[in-house]
């Protein structure tokens, strides 16, 4: 028996038309070196259209990738609407790869038109002979270098087309967006969304058990949009009416804690290591003011404890965890506590990695492939599957990526009843101890809840009796001292005995990959070259 439901398809060009009708007067603000730009949703979808129209004169045919190579700001968004409504399939380009990795993605991309930030000129500059495939460059601000050879100006482009392209009548499943890994090893793959995808993943992160996005939010979108869509958010505004501020290259603490007090967002998107600068920028200056925010949003990596708390106790602010990964899309799990909690244990729901959203599946395999029952103790890898997780990876054949149809996340930890996970590690970074797995990730969240510390890192380094031991890397905040004697003794109430690093260095920077995560692959090699200067205590 079939339903009397209409079939209407679930496409890009359905969200645009909801938002610049129901919500036309909504704002987008960014955040430029001379002021604050504002356009509404209206312009922006009728500038769109123009945009649309321009590349369709360059040649642009659905299927053709659209590069753009852009930080968080209108002319970015404006690309997030055209190139997937008019067909073609939009490649966001991370501006913080090195230049090998980011001429192999376009190249295998296949992008034949890019669109890139005038300020981001000297870089691209680096691979400009290495693509020979692109036709055309679109610069959005003054070119005045010439270091591309022939390039096109976007804002000409917009002005000598008008408003009116008709959005074809798409299939829900074409390619809409394509968006490659981080690439910590090996060469970056390549995952493509759908506008089904893209359109579902929308409606998640409308619901109020995950971030809950409506008409009475301001955004500030501090989460890339070269990574993993923004986690979906320009779709979501434009769906739910909620106003956005891109902050363009100004990602600083002192920058968006300005941005935070004279633009006054609702909620706030961006990755730990963003928000403990933040943190620590705002002890210092007496003029930091969230009380504008209903929570902030963090994921990407871990979220120590000593934020959760850091914001809660001294301006009542949420932090709320997410968890998901660009194979994801990447909305997947949010910790917010069940209902009825009571505040004093809201925070041992909120340090975990998140609660299995609606729409996704979540499980926990062993090393055998056996399912892991939802105990909260017992340890896997967890797979993942649902309408807005890969099933497959661009070009590439990744069969130890995927089990049965699910998704292995190369993530390791627990699963509990109520549909909670808690990350030990990544399959990657597990330090196996005497035949027993020690946590990184709590070893770093304890570490950096010392009042000393800004930033800490724990890889695994050979033993020669127990196989691995941690080597714990530290950052101290400007100012502050302590001795790895004195961290290790902090530490000793709060993890078991024989997790206790005896060897700690000390370091002025974690190395971070293109997305603001710890690069533990980069402290490793250090270590085995005898570049850090290790401690090891008795």
């Amino acid at each position: 028996m079939q339903s009397t439901m209409q079939d209407a398809p679930l496409t890009i060009k359905r969200i645009i038309n909801h938002g610049e009708w129901l919500y036309a007067n909504k704002k987008v603000f960014t955040v430029t070196p001379g002021g604050v730009q504002e356009a509404t949703f209206y312009e922006i979808a009728k500038r769109a259209e123009r945009l649309a129209a321009a590349l369709a004169e360059l040649g642009v045919a659905p299927g053709d990738r659209v590069g753009t190579f852009m930080w968080n700001n209108q002319s970015h968004m404006e690309a997030y609407l055209a190139v997937p409504a008019m067909g073609a399939v939009l490649h966001t380009l991370n501006i913080r790869l090195f230049p090998e990795q980011l001429a192999f993605v376009i190249n295998d991309g296949g992008d034949s038109v890019i669109i890139i930030d005038h300020t981001l000129i000297p870089v691209f500059a680096k691979i400009r002979d290495q693509i020979p495939q692109v036709r055309h460059i679109i610069v959005s601000g003054p070119d005045e270098t010439g270091a591309l050879g022939k390039t096109l100006d976007y804002e000409t482009l917009i002005a000598s087309h008008q408003p009116g392209f008709e959005w074809p009548e798409l299939n829900e499943r074409d390619a809409a967006i394509m968006c490659y890994t981080s690439g910590t090893t090996g060469n970056p793959k390549g995952v493509v969304y759908s506008h089904r995808s893209l359109w579902l993943h929308s409606l998640a992160s409308m619901t109020a058990n995950s971030i809950g996005l409506c008409e009475a939010d301001r955004c500030l979108l501090i989460v890339p949009m070269f990574h993993v869509n923004a986690w979906g958010v320009i779709y979501t505004a434009f769906f739910a009416g909620t106003e956005l501020i891109m902050p363009q290259m100004f990602l600083q603490g002192a920058p968006i804690i300005t941005m935070i007090r004279e633009l006054r967002p609702t909620i706030s998107l961006g990755v730990p290591t963003i928000w403990n600068d933040v943190l620590h920028t705002a002890e210092n200056d007496p003029a930091a003011d969230f009380s504008s925010l209903r929570a902030i949003l963090a994921g990407g990596a871990a979220v120590p404890r000593h934020l959760i708390e850091g914001f809660r106790d001294r301006y009542g602010l949420r932090v709320i965890q997410g968890w998901g990964m660009t194979e994801t899309s990447p909305l997947a799990a949010v910790a917010i506590p069940p209902a009825g909690t009571p505040r004093d244990q809201e925070i041992d729901y909120e340090v975990k990695a998140g609660r299995v959203v609606a729409g996704v599946e979540l499980r926990v395999v062993s090393d055998a492939g056996e399912v892991m029952p939802r105990d909260g103790k017992t340890i896997g890898e967890f797979e993942i599957r649902g309408p807005w997780i890969t099933a497959s990876y661009y070009g590439v054949d990744a069969p130890d990526r995927f089990h049965d149809g699910w998704l292995k996340t190369g993530d390791i930890g627990t699963l509990d009843a109520e549909g909670f996970m808690v990350i030990s590690d990544r399959s990657k970074d597990v330090i196996k101890s005497g035949g027993e797995w020690i946590s990184s990730v709590d070893l770093e969240s304890n570490v950096m809840a010392h009042p000393a510390v800004f930033e800490a890192a724990v890889v695994a380094i050979p033993d020669p009796k127990w196989d691995e031991r941690p080597l714990c890397c530290v950052v101290l905040r400007p100012g502050a001292s302590a001795t790895a004697e004195e961290l290790r003794e902090f530490l000793a109430p709060r993890v078991a005995k024989w997790w206790l690093p005896e060897h700690w260095c000390f370091i002025d920077a974690i190395p971070k990959t293109s997305v603001g995560k710890f690069d533990k692959k980069v402290l490793r090699a250090l270590y085995a070259d005898g570049a850090l200067d290790v401690i090891t205590l008795d």
